[in-house]
């Protein structure tokens, strides 16, 4: 694309964002009051107006045709609100998390076919400095991976193992009848583990956190040196403990035993 024709998709899209900010301020509106708002054409308004109506980004009343903010936009702000939301209630209990055991605790999002860390919290006295948060992990080599992996839909599991297993390290599991043992493992304990898989010299475990209706939606994850998570039970349990105070958060009740 030529420099002109990339000025243009810009401007394009400049103009329907302030097309969105008017609607929003304004309410119903027809394309010639947007046009002369824009100080453009009435037909280059009535253009943008078309592409944002196809997608569901604005609507048009048939009777009048007047403008206003569409049914997409909503749902597209539920993502971004159910993250924050998540993020809020996730920190305090990393916190307390990371000042237990001493190591990095984190809270980890499936996107896609991804691991995605939107929350984290070191302890003062741990060495490790990584940031993880925003970075896209493969699913087979991280603690929080197999978390999803062991404890997610069938159909998610399937999809992604299906898929080829690359070696990230020298210890990164890559034959799929070793790694769902390892995931048979992980629903008999709660707890999904990795020993050098991402990282040489970096081990993790993760537990599940559950969501209202009982899918697993998140997993909260507890990474430090190899040497140092070494030989430590009671990681297991401030784990576990830490995923269930988080399902409880996010509003999960877990089924009584039956009696």
């Amino acid at each position: 694309m030529s420099n002109e024709g990339k000025d243009l998709a810009v401007r394009s899209v400049e103009r329907a964002v302030a097309i969105l900010d008017l609607l929003a301020q304004g309410g119903w509106q027809t394309g010639a009051e947007l046009a002369r708002e824009l100080r453009v054409h009435r037909s280059t308004a009535l253009r943008l107006l078309g592409t944002l109506e196809r997608h569901a980004l604005v609507e048009r009343d048939q009777r009048t045709a007047r403008y206003r903010l569409g049914r997409r936009l909503p749902q597209l702000a539920s993502v971004v609100t159910g993250e924050f939301d998540m993020r809020y209630i996730a920190r305090p209990v990393c916190e307390q998390l990371a000042a237990a055991t001493g190591e990095t605790a984190t809270f980890e999002l499936l996107v896609g076919d991804d691991i995605v860390p939107i929350e984290q919290a070191t302890a003062s006295t741990s060495v490790m400095s990584v940031n993880w948060l925003g970075r896209r992990y493969p699913v087979h080599c991280t603690a929080s991976g197999k978390a999803f992996l062991a404890f997610g839909p069938e159909a998610v599991r399937e999809r992604l193992l299906s898929r080829r297993l690359d070696a990230v390290t020298p210890h990164t599991v890559t034959d799929r009848g070793r790694l769902e043992a390892q995931l048979e493992e992980a629903r008999q304990s709660g707890l999904a583990r990795t020993h050098e898989e991402l990282e040489v010299g970096l081990d993790a475990m993760a537990a599940p956190v559950f969501g209202p209706g009982g899918d697993m939606v998140a997993a909260v994850d507890v990474s430090g040196p190899s040497h140092r998570l070494a030989g430590r039970p009671d990681l297991d349990r401030m784990t576990l403990d830490a995923a269930a105070d988080l399902s409880r958060r996010l509003g999960y009740r877990a089924r009584r035993a039956e009696s």
